[in-house]
């Protein structure tokens, strides 16, 4: 999760594209949309991304020359009035490369966020599913408050610069004044700048958007990915639309059950063992690890960075400082995936030195930050959703109440995450309920995918939606790796269970173990 409101999933593709310059309706009735779903979709080359979007150039084509294609589906703004007003969801396809008389349909991917721009993300890592798309379209969307889809906006590039600067964990009482400030200044903006989309960006809201578009995509079932928030997605589609399930996956899966204050303290504790792993991991090279003698070295020096840039930033990137906030979101992104844990230990090694600049791009990753200094809407689009979601609205008083069992469980991530709950405190739209309601009796088999070492989703998250999805609908698969979803990892188990269920129907055996 890209920002204070809770990691839920950040696009990695940003990260690198940053770094590489500096290192080189309730049931299945569907007749309330009867005209809506006979609409006809116009396909067209992909324009360039729109800042909320994320900016950038227009997706480059598939490896076979293939270009991607792009339109956009009516959906009623208020899916209680559906002949009322329409809002417009942005789409991005990429047709199949086999043989049409094997195709099987449209293969929706939701990526994540909440407020990640599938039609920006599925083109960065559309080769990844090459083999997917022998028998699917690969299709993606920019949800509703997303991007190109009736965006929320929130506070401009310039107010968003100093939010992310300010000070997220509070030690004083003027400095929690001024947190709780300038918390409510931009749930106002949100408010006063996207009033009409607030109360309709609900996690249900988007589900009914998915079966609108499944049937104007001309499929009887939905077959669905889900990474991340993807998978509380899908799991709430499965709880409206079960006998529309059709073949879906749900990788680096929420906890259903949790509240957001439980989801807080477990995403606490998973990115504190993936901080281990990757201490562990630096300190067990047979080159010497370059921030620390230890694991338990690296993690002291971490912790002693970020207690002094609370009262002494160092040089970030011209004109703006490393804050401890900032490089507290900058190593949870680089935790993210393995991948990155080499920008880690050299942003690290950097930072010891008084240069701040690759954390702070890796901050800037997270928080959707171009290097021109726009942000595509990910941080408004992300904390309107989960408000718009979440019914627990936490005080002040009782976060500081609970900041010793945040602590305990992370000594680097605590304070951080813990005050992350008072970002829906003074929203203006009510939350919808303590946990997503994702049970789907008599649904086709979902495989749900966890990984032992995810840090934004922890493991026991994929164990608890498989249960709540219920018997003979959830079938978990556990891959022992890290970062943040399994498929990704280019791990051959998992890929060929996920594929295999995906193409050719076969359910994996539940239990099964990668690794």
């Amino acid at each position: 999760m890209p920002n204070r409101s809770r990691l839920r999933a950040a696009a990695l593709t940003a990260t690198a594209v940053l770094l590489s310059a500096v290192l080189a309706g309730c049931g299945d009735d569907d007749s309330q949309n009867e005209d809506l779903s006979a609409q006809s979709l116009s396909w067209k080359d992909c324009p360039a991304p729109s800042q909320a979007q994320g900016g950038g150039g227009a997706p480059s084509p598939l490896a076979n020359g293939d270009e991607w294609q792009c339109s956009t589906m009516k959906a009623p703004l208020d899916w209680d009035e559906p002949k009322g007003d329409t809002i417009d969801i942005a789409l991005i396809r990429a047709k199949t490369s086999g043989d049409e008389s094997k195709r099987i349909g449209s293969l929706i991917f939701n990526f994540g966020g909440p407020g990640g721009s599938g039609v920006t993300t599925l083109p960065a890592f559309g080769e990844d599913y090459a083999k997917l798309r022998t028998r699917y379209d690969l299709v993606s969307f920019d949800p509703r408050g997303v991007g190109r889809s009736a965006p929320v906006k929130c506070e401009n590039d310039q107010q968003l610069d100093a939010y992310f600067q300010q000070d997220a964990t509070p030690e004083n009482a003027a400095e929690r004044t001024e947190l709780l400030d300038d918390t409510k200044e931009f749930n106002a903006a949100c408010e006063k700048n996207s009033k009409k989309v607030l109360p309709h960006v609900r996690t249900t809201d988007a589900a009914r958007d998915l079966d609108l578009m499944r049937q104007v995509l001309g499929d009887a079932k939905l077959h669905y990915f889900g990474i991340s928030y993807g998978t509380e997605l899908g799991g709430v589609y499965a709880h409206l639309f079960p006998k529309n399930v059709g073949r879906a996956v749900f990788d680096a899966v929420v906890d259903p059950t949790e509240s957001p204050e439980q989801g807080s303290l477990g995403q606490t504790e998973g990115f504190q063992l993936a901080l281990d792993n990757f201490a562990e991991h630096c300190a067990s090279q047979v080159e010497d690890c370059p921030i620390g003698d230890s694991a338990q070295d690296v993690k002291n020096r971490i912790a002693k960075l970020l207690k002094d840039l609370d009262s002494k930033p160092i040089t970030g990137v011209f004109p703006r400082e490393l804050t401890q906030t900032a490089a507290t979101s900058g190593i949870a992104q680089a935790l993210y995936s393995q991948d990155f844990w080499e920008y880690l230990t050299q942003g690290l090694d950097q930072a010891y030195d008084g240069n701040g600049q690759i954390l702070m791009l890796l901050s800037d990753s997270l928080n959707g930050r171009s290097e021109n200094g726009e942000y595509s809407n990910l941080t408004a689009a992300n904390i309107s959703i989960n408000c718009a979601d979440d019914k627990p609205r936490y005080t002040a008083a009782y976060v500081e109440r609970k900041l010793p069992e945040f602590r305990a469980a992370s000594p680097v991530f605590g304070d951080y995450l813990a005050w992350s709950m008072i970002s829906c405190t003074d929203w203006p739209v009510a939350g919808s309920a303590d946990h997503p309601d994702v049970s789907a009796p008599g649904a086709a088999p979902i495989l749900v995918v966890g990984n032992t070492g995810d840090p934004a989703t922890p493991y026991e998250g994929a164990r608890k939606m498989a249960q709540a999805l219920g018997q003979g609908v959830g079938v978990e698969l556990t891959y022992k790796g890290q970062g943040h979803g399994a498929y990704d990892s280019k791990n051959k188990c998992v890929q060929s269970a996920v594929n295999g269920y995906l193409l050719d129907g076969k359910v994996p055996a539940a239990g099964t173990v990668c690794s």
